[in-house]
């Protein structure tokens, strides 16, 4: 069998070369992405860098510990409590302690002459999150991620909501007009990292600061006038020194004393003394965190900010090599399917000869076998050489951190060659059956003519995998709509479509194909009829080259359908939930609101003010899981003003101090009973059920009110102009009140176009990378499909020639007949984004959510458009090197 499998690779090259490149292109993404993938399963080393030189560093615990059933679970904690000035005075008693204070410290350069009377830094950029990451995790108690690090205190500004930054750019704004963002601290503490003074002297006054240089940044030498805006107010300041910054912030330093007036919690406490002797006289119920050794990076800032960077390219990658995969797997399927189909004359003859059904089989799987091993090598190779360019990719994009790089593991290698070779494998199987199930003389009678092209048992597994398909969604839909809305679903969900569209594909080729053809038919000339009946009567032929077209269509439709669906439903929540006429939030993420702008803006005539806060609060589901849910906190009072809050139960108004609202995704939504919940700096509070909201697409989540905040700063500032009042008055006085503390003020029309459909760029570069990787597949396994196909037409193309053609007119013929195969797989793969589409549709309504659905008619155009065009040339090329042979030879030509 294997000298019968080499002999038939060799004559018959043309045939598995397509599925030999097709596959050696899967197996080298795969690999590609999975050496990338494992470089994700291990963020970068780090060691402290805050507080590398402190011997013991102690802070408030920054992670809630709640003791089940089932062992005790924690949850980072949105807003950790200070240092408390009785605990300090406890260790000072033990040693020499530092006290550390962190706070925003904007720096421009100082104002001269009439601008100096009135300090100003310009509009920085109002910050949100949208697009199809925003959706996940989803904010409601099913969901147990939890933000963590710098991303716990990031402003979330929906319209009352939890909707956060817009776009890649929109955290990337300065708070001020040639400012440069920057953190506060005590000088004392610089030690503790440590800063070494470059220039100058320690700051001995409070209009002295030292700060940090680095290449690039703001040239700033001792002895220069900067203008400083932090949460007492904006000052000049002289710099009366400079150290070298230590690139993990960038930092200006005060006084000690006049760092406690501008902050006066304290954020952490370096104590000179034995950790034990700490942890002794703090006891076991103090609340604080004892950190030594490689713990004390709990205390940088943001110290998970690695591992959560490597989120996004997990899953990312995640999805394009299971996208790859399925692909693949698809096509390699599709092509041997058409070849053996192409080669019943040849099964006939050696069956004839004394051949049996099983060495029929084992010859065609040996060839599946040896052609899988070989394509297999071929994608490591590939795949080895590929991803060092796929990571410089991803991270020129933008869509890895900067510092990714892939590792020394050689596991995704040995991966993706045996699944290279189990594909080619599994792909065969099914042919392999086929291959050998017939007699002699209906093996020699079948290669004349497509018939019996679908037997009961791909009906059996076609209605099957369709019934999955339809019926996972329906469940859903019943169950819990807002699933179908997370980014694994709606990747993963098209493929059973998909799958069972492939295998009806030679029952739905002739309708769809006699739909698409009925005007060409009905034209003068002969050419519109033949393409008609060609395509109905090559089943096989036109199913292969429909199936990879199908695959990518659907997969292209599917995908930017539903993100840019999802996008606009936000989009259209946000409209509906925000009703005030100007929103104010940060430029610059993580960072409150200046105090003197809210004070200023509630001064404002004839401005109805609401003020909110970022926090969050977690309950405990079923006594086994705490899960944590994004909350604003607000003013009951004057939040029905400025917003239209979907309410399915209870009032907005009734929400008080011993009150929350939550959504329809908690488990507990009857008004009036009491749900158990923490807060967001770890205190434990049973709060009344005042409202219930609408799920919506996940940012309607939790409200509470300040006295339940945990401490956090204002982040969003919604204004209203009361009836009657003058609305130009207002703006102008809100816009004077920002220029002064380096606020913006946008319109409500300004945030909804920051806030609106096509803002997240990540998003979309993963989809172009991970539609691109399906085109290139769907591109090999057309040019193959085709070349085989018209290879094996010549007779019929030298018929032609002798009953009159042209040769051009033959060409002509066959280009149509293969632009029309991509119409038949152009339009099954629509119907099956269609159907995702109207389920993410139908979730969106069963969740209160009346928006449109968003077509991706540009996208599905460039897709078909270059099918088609790949088709047609892979038609034309061997027909027209195949015209240049005299008919009649051609005509009298065997196999």
């Amino acid at each position: 069998m294997l000298m019968l499998a080499l002999s038939g690779i060799r004559t018959r090259w043309f045939t598995f070369v397509g599925s030999f490149v097709a596959l050696a292109l899967g197996v080298g993404l795969i690999a590609a992405t999975g050496l990338a993938l494992a470089a994700t399963f291990d963020a970068p080393q780090r060691g402290p860098e805050r507080f590398a030189a402190a011997p013991v560093v102690v802070r408030a615990a920054d992670h809630l510990r709640v003791d089940t059933p089932t062992g005790t679970r924690t949850k980072p904690l949105d807003h950790p409590g200070p240092v408390g000035p009785r605990t300090a005075d406890r260790l000072a008693a033990l040693g020499r302690t530092v006290e550390d204070r962190t706070f925003p410290a904007d720096v421009t350069a100082a104002p001269t002459g009439a601008d100096a009377k009135e300090p100003h830094t310009g509009p920085d950029v109002t910050a949100a999150r949208t697009g199809a990451d925003a959706k996940e995790p989803r904010t409601g108690p099913d969901v147990t991620a939890a933000r963590t690090g710098a991303d716990a205190k990031q402003p979330r500004t929906g319209p009352g909501t939890t909707a956060a930054r817009t776009g890649a750019d929109a955290g990337k704004s300065r708070p001020g007009r040639d400012a440069e963002a920057r953190v506060g601290h005590p000088w004392p503490v610089a030690a503790a990292a440590p800063y070494r003074l470059t220039s100058g002297r320690a700051p001995a006054a409070p209009g002295e600061v030292v700060v940090t240089t680095r290449p690039g940044g703001a040239p700033l030498r001792t002895g220069d006038r900067v203008l400083v805006r932090t949460p007492a107010g904006n000052a000049p300041r002289t710099v009366v020194g400079t150290v070298a910054g230590r690139g993990f912030e960038d930092a200006v330093f005060f006084t000690d004393g006049e760092a406690a007036r501008i902050s006066p919690d304290i954020d952490a406490l370096v104590v000179h003394a034995d950790a034990t002797a700490v942890r002794r006289a703090l006891g076991p119920d103090s609340g604080m965190d004892v950190l030594t050794g490689h713990d004390r990076r709990r205390a940088d800032p943001d110290p998970d900010r690695d591992a959560r960077a490597l989120v996004s390219v997990n899953a990312l990658l995640g999805t394009a090599a299971g996208i790859t995969l399925f692909v693949s797997a698809a096509v390699v399927a599709s092509t041997f399917s058409f070849a053996v189909a192409q080669r019943r004359r040849e099964f006939g003859l050696l069956r004839t000869a004394g051949a049996t059904p099983g060495q029929i089989r084992r010859t065609v799987c040996a060839e599946a076998v040896l052609v899988g091993v070989l394509a297999s090598a071929a994608g490591v190779w590939l795949g080895a050489g590929g991803a060092p360019l796929l990571v410089g990719r991803m991270t020129g994009a933008g869509l890895a951190p900067p510092w990714f790089a892939l590792g020394d593991a050689s596991w995704p290698l040995h991966t993706a060659f045996w699944t290279g070779v189990f594909v080619a494998t599994a792909g065969a199987l099914v042919s392999c059956h086929r291959a050998g199930r017939t007699a002699p003389t209906e093996a020699l009678r079948e290669a004349a003519v497509d018939s019996r092209v679908m037997p009961a048992s791909r009906w059996a597994a076609a209605v099957l995998v369709l019934l999955a398909g339809l019926g996972l969604p329906a469940v859903a839909l019943a169950v819990d709509p807002g699933d179908l809305l997370g980014r694994k679903s709606y990747i993963t969900r098209p493929m059973l479509l998909v799958v069972g569209f492939a295998l009806l594909a030679p029952v739905l080729v002739r309708p769809v194909g006699r739909l698409l053809t009925w005007l060409p038919a009905r034209l003068p000339g002969a050419t519109g009829v033949l393409v008609r009946e060609n395509t109905a009567a090559g089943v096989r032929r036109t199913a292969a080259v429909a199936a990879p077209v199908l695959i990518t269509v659907a997969l292209a439709a599917t995908l930017t359908g539903t993100v840019a669906t999802l996008e606009e439903a936000r989009a259209a929540e946000a409209r509906t939930a925000t009703a005030a006429d100007f929103v104010v939030t940060p430029g610059q993420e993580g960072r409150p609101l200046a105090p003197a702008f809210v004070e200023r803006a509630r001064a404002v005539e004839g401005a109805v003010v609401s003020v909110s806060r970022s926090t969050a609060v977690t309950v405990l589901e079923e006594d086994t899981a705490l899960v944590t849910s994004e909350a604003r906190a607000v003013d009951p009072a004057r939040l029905a003003a400025v917003s239209e809050l979907p309410v399915t139960a209870g009032r907005l108004s009734d929400l008080d101090d011993g009150a929350i609202v939550v959504n329809e995704e908690w488990l507990t939504t009857r008004v009036g009973d009491r749900v158990t919940v923490w807060l967001g700096d770890g205190r434990k509070a049973s709060l009344r059920i005042a409202a219930v909201l609408a799920t919506g697409t996940g940012d309607n989540g939790v409200y509470v009110t300040r006295r339940n905040a945990g401490g956090a700063g204002v982040d969003r500032v919604d204004v209203k102009v009361a009836e009657g009042a003058d609305r130009r008055a207002v703006a102008a006085a809100l816009h004077s009140a920002g220029a002064a503390t380096g606020t913006r003020v946008t319109t409500r029309a300004e945030w909804l176009a920051a806030n609106g459909p096509g803002t997240d760029d990540r998003t979309r570069t993963g989809l172009r990378m991970i539609l691109g990787i399906a085109l290139l597949c769907t591109a090999t396994a057309l040019a193959n499909t085709l070349v085989m196909a018209t290879s094996d037409r010549v007779r019929d193309l030298a018929v032609l020639r002798l009953a009159g053609a042209t040769a051009p007119q033959v060409l002509r013929l066959v280009a149509a007949e293969a632009v029309v195969a991509v119409g038949v797989g152009a339009v099954l793969g629509g119907v099956v984004a269609a159907v995702n589409l109207l389920v993410v549709w139908g979730a969106l309504v069963l969740l209160g959510v009346l928006s449109a659905v968003v077509v991706p008619w540009g996208t599905l155009g460039l897709v078909v458009a270059a099918a088609a065009l790949l088709a047609a040339v892979s038609a034309v090329l061997p027909a027209s090197l195949a015209l240049r042979t005299r008919p009649v030879e051609l005509a009298g030509a065997r196999e």
